[in-house]
């Protein structure tokens, strides 16, 4: 089990900011190794309890909550993680556990037995969690991240594009899925993660761009764009 303890900023922004935002990240910052000419697919299934508690927390704007999903890189793949981050005051908890693609896709069927087999406590946590408070999955997002990294503070600045989901399949390694846009294709969200405090001159460079911070996860703003598409 790996943990992450963060704060972590969202803010929405056009492409034509991020791309100039990029930029002036290149020279002071290294990329991703994953890199490529437009970043890195992403594709995560999220679950939620039957009434969608974890969902309307998040817009309640409820102090400590949580997400739970899996989340894979490339729809081959024969491992998922199972991810869990929690809202703690002004920081991210994350914990992340990688589990055999069989068991991703029990999980993404809803049944999650399989998590007893690991030595991990994480599994278990989570299997107990899932299975008590009959959490089921909610939508798959996918989207192209762009990565830059500094050491210092494990600073990490991501930009996300072409955000889409799906509330209709589950099938998390599908190498096709039909997915909707979540956000107007001209935008993008940047999220800024670091431990303790942000650097100057970071700070100073992401501060000069037009952009909004947003308020919601990309999990909320896919549950909400699917709301509005089956009206």
């Amino acid at each position: 089990m790996n943990e992450v303890y963060r704060q972590e900023k969202k803010y929405l922004m056009t492409l034509v900011d991020i791309g100039r935002l990029a930029r002036r990240l290149d020279p002071v910052m290294l990329q991703d190794i994953h890199n490529g000419a437009r970043g890195y697919p992403i594709r995560s299934l999220y679950f939620d309890t039957l009434d969608d508690q974890d969902f309307k927390e998040k817009i309640d704007g409820i102090e400590l909550r949580r997400k739970i999903r899996l989340r894979i890189y490339d729809p081959a793949a024969n491992f998922a993680m199972l991810e869990m981050k929690q809202k703690q005051g002004n920081y991210q908890k994350k914990r992340s556990l990688r589990i055999s693609r069989s068991d991703a896709l029990e999980l993404s069927a809803g049944c999650y037995r399989s998590l007893l087999g690991y030595r991990d406590p994480f599994a278990a946590e989570c299997f107990g969690l899932m299975h008590t408070r009959c959490y089921r999955p909610k939508t798959i997002v996918e989207y192209q991240r762009k990565a830059y990294i500094a050491r210092e503070n494990k600073i990490r600045i991501t930009f996300d594009q072409e955000i889409r989901a799906n509330e209709a399949c589950f099938d998390l390694f599908s190498p096709k899925l039909d997915l909707y846009p979540v956000l107007d294709p001209f935008n993008g969200v940047l999220e800024v993660k670091y431990n303790g405090f942000l650097l100057s001159y970071i700070k100073a460079l992401v501060s000069g761009t037009d952009r909004s911070e947003l308020s919601v996860s990309k999990y909320c703003l896919a549950r909400s764009a699917g709301l509005k598409f089956s009206l």
